[in-house]
C-alpha cells in the first residue's frame, strides 16, 4: 500500500480536504522553526468562533500554544498543537 488515508473533512462548501499519509516513512522531532509545511490554519468567520474553538480545543486535551489574541500585525488568532506535532491556527 503506497498510502493510507487518515482524514478526509468535508466542508458545507463542497470543498473536502484529505490528508494522508505513507507508513513506510519515519517522522523526527518537528520544531516551530522548521523548514517547510509547519502549520495549517483554519477560518472561524469572527472573533468568538475562534474564542470558542480555542477553548473547546483546550478542554479537549489538546495544547494551546498562544492565543487567543491579536498579533502584531492586526490578526485575530489562536494557535494549537495539533496530531503529529503539526501547528493550527485558529483565525477569523
Amino acid at each position: 500500500m503506497l498510502f493510507q488515508l487518515k482524514l478526509l473533512l468535508s466542508f458545507d462548501d463542497g470543498a473536502r480536504l484529505e490528508i494522508m499519509n505513507k507508513p513506510q516513512m519515519t517522522d523526527g522531532e518537528k520544531s516551530r522553526n522548521r523548514t517547510g509545511y509547519i502549520h495549517l490554519a483554519f477560518g472561524t468567520g469572527g472573533k468568538e468562533g475562534v474564542d470558542t474553538l480555542t477553548e473547546r480545543l483546550r478542554a479537549d486535551g489538546f495544547h494551546v500554544i498562544d492565543g487567543p489574541r491579536t498579533t502584531g500585525d492586526g490578526y485575530y488568532e489562536a494557535c494549537v498543537e495539533g496530531f503529529e506535532g503539526n501547528l493550527i491556527e485558529i483565525t477569523i
